[in-house]
């Protein structure tokens, strides 16, 4: 008899891990070995508990699931990684399968077919959801850049242009142009509709 699919469970809403857990471990060939409400939890608990295959939710204290999914493809890159997430944003879909993420879900995936995705990226299969997928083919990449996004990034706490220059060590003419070119490319009008759209669209 084969093993069961170790999994790992990363989600900072307990319900959620806990309803998540109880689901899968109803599968006879799977078996969740660990369970984390942060992201800076994820990679001391993979190193204890050799998962094949971590589940991550997106937004998460600590560290955000698609910068851990990143973190963990580059130190165990044998790991499986499937997103799981309540937020289907086009955005998120796609800086996920960059980090290394072989599958995308929400999170009112029914219980059979989270099962199933699980065993298709243990397979070594891409799973995503599909009208995420579809979504995000019509939404195009971000046309953000690394540094606008970071200047979006540190404007949506609603801090002055003279705060976010101090924070990223840049001028505030450049963090003015920056957070410009952001409106621009958003569409919007200021850069509180640029974060907010930025925001719905998975770019931040």
């Amino acid at each position: 008899m084969t093993e069961p699919i170790r999994i790992l469970l990363a989600d900072d809403q307990a319900l959620v891990r806990g309803a998540l857990a109880a689901l899968l471990d109803l599968e006879s060939d799977l078996n969740v070995v660990a369970e984390v409400g942060r992201g800076d939890e994820v990679l001391d608990a993979v190193a204890a508990a050799q998962p094949d295959v971590a589940l991550l939710d997106v937004e998460m204290p600590g560290l955000d699931g698609i910068s851990v999914a990143a973190e963990l493809h580059r130190s165990h890159p044998d790991i499986k990684i499937l997103m799981v997430t309540t937020f289907g944003r086009p955005g998120y879909l796609r800086r996920a399968i960059d980090a290394g993420a072989s599958g995308f879900v929400v999170k009112d995936t029914p219980a059979r077919q989270l099962a199933d995705a699980v065993r298709r990226v243990h397979m070594g299969l891409r799973v995503i959801d599909p009208a995420l997928a579809t979504e995000t083919l019509t939404s195009g990449t971000s046309p953000l850049t690394a540094r606008e996004r970071e200047v979006l990034a540190a404007a949506a706490g609603g801090a002055s242009a003279a705060v976010i220059a101090r924070t990223l060590h840049l001028s505030e003419g450049t963090v003015r142009n920056h957070l410009s070119s952001a409106i621009g490319k958003t569409g919007t009008s200021n850069r509180a509709e640029a974060t907010r759209e930025a925001e719905r669209l998975g770019w931040l």
